[in-house]
């Protein structure tokens, strides 16, 4: 046999190997169909709900890259991943480790009442088979997302988009949420303090800010606790929750001092016990889409309308429950020209239960107003003994004399247009009979 023919055997030999190693590699390689299957399988089992991917991509060069589409919990409400796009990490893959160094989510939809519903493990999926490769010490390093929408216990629809970057624990480096297309911006930035369980917050919101800090605690029982500070400045809240498609019940601007805390065992605990205090202040601002003198001269028959304020101060306080976010008004104090107003009331289930009291001539008498019912119907009750002794003249309060009676009613008929302006001239003395 010549050297020729010997070097051509050779080679076909060698190609012939090649041939059968590509062969068997593609064999041990799972097709797309077979890789969405499993995708399938592996996240029901760790959500615990039936999961369909439409179709799942895979390629080596110039990374290792997974493109997931079309993926869908069968949920009355599903959870929706349009498109995920997963950029492996190479050197990490060589030592069986997961890394995933770019993810971008393009499009997906997040119902609030659905996410509650997953990590209910069945009892078959809690032992499973070993896997072959292990979580990296930060099994992402970066996410990238856009229109995401989330939606509300109500149905109320919200597009996010924004970015993070983590550290081992899951702990982010830096994020930023915003939502798209709202003027002016709204906003929220993350940034960690060192490798400290702390991040500092900047935001805007209502073209003003609300900036502070976060701290997260750990036990050693695996349990985590979440506090912060945030300082509202200058927010005009009307702008402010439309920038979230919620409508108002007062304009003007508001600044403040806001504290929050939250406990649980993973960052969904966190957010279902979210808890908010704020004590507010506003200036001038607007009642909305409520007429205070309307209600009160019609006996709550009628409130259509606005209510000018001069000022506005009190407490807000949110706590997030199973059944959906409880918002309290305490230390009401409102203020407008010849009256002032005060109470509390409290919001759940979309269902409003208040008490207010109207006080007129810096606060000489209290007319009681009850505000009750779904909020797209609120129901308004004045009693009719509150005002007669006063639009009588008569004294309206243990050991006030007429008077007071007097310049009571006048106050009321100024208030209400129901009586012309008193005649300039010497007042009574105030405890004379």
């Amino acid at each position: 046999m010549t050297r020729t023919r010997q070097w051509l055997l050779g080679a076909g030999v060698a190609a012939g190997m090649l041939a059968l190693l590509a062969a068997l590699l593609l064999s041990l390689v799972p097709s797309d169909e077979e890789l969405a299957a499993r995708a399938s399988a592996e996240l029901e089992a760790a959500l615990g709900v039936p999961v369909r991917v439409g179709a799942l991509h895979w390629r080596l060069r110039p990374t290792p890259t997974v493109v997931i589409e079309e993926v869908a919990t069968g949920q009355p409400q599903p959870i929706e991943i349009k498109r995920l796009t997963a950029h492996l990490n190479t050197s990490a893959l060589w030592q069986r480790r997961m890394k995933v160094d770019l993810a971008v989510v393009q499009g997906a939809v997040l119902p609030q009442l659905s996410l509650r519903g997953l990590g209910r493990k069945p009892a078959a999926a809690e032992a499973g088979p070993a896997r072959e490769f292990t979580l990296d010490e930060v099994p992402m390093a970066r996410i990238e997302f856009g229109d995401v929408t989330w939606i509300s216990r109500h149905g109320i629809r919200v597009v996010y988009e924004g970015e993070a970057d983590f550290d081992a624990a899951w702990r982010p480096r830096t994020a930023r949420l915003r939502r798209p297309q709202t003027s002016p911006p709204a906003d929220l930035a993350l940034a960690r303090k060192g490798q400290d369980d702390r991040w500092e917050v900047r935001s805007h919101i209502g073209g003003g800010t609300a900036d502070g800090e976060l701290l997260l605690h750990t036990s050693g029982q695996g349990g985590l606790r979440l506090t912060g500070q945030l300082q509202p400045r200058h927010i005009e809240v009307a702008s402010a929750l439309q920038a979230f498609n919620r409508r108002a019940i007062i304009a003007g601007k508001a600044s403040g001092e806001t504290t929050l805390s939250a406990s649980g065992a993973t960052a969904g605990e966190l957010a279902r016990s979210l808890h908010t205090t704020t004590s507010f202040s506003m200036g001038r601002s607007t009642l909305l889409r409520f007429d205070l003198d309307k209600a009160i001269r019609s006996l709550g028959q009628a409130h259509a309308g606005q209510t000018p304020l001069d000022s506005v101060t009190g407490q807000i306080d949110t706590q997030n429950t199973p059944q959906g976010m409880v918002v309290t008004f305490s230390r009401l104090q409102a203020r407008s020209g010849a009256f002032s107003a005060s109470g509390k009331a409290r919001v759940a289930e979309l269902r409003i239960q208040a008490e207010l009291a109207v006080d007129l001539v810096d606060g000489v008498v209290g007319v009681p107003l009850t505000l009750s019912g779904p909020l797209d119907k609120v129901q308004v009750s004045v009693p009719a003994s509150a005002l007669a002794g006063a639009a009588a003249g008569t004294a309206v309060l243990p050991g006030i004399g007429t008077a007071i009676g007097a310049r009571i009613g006048a106050a009321i008929g100024k208030l209400f247009g129901s009586e012309p302006e008193p005649a300039a001239g010497p007042r009574p003395a105030p405890g004379k009979q």
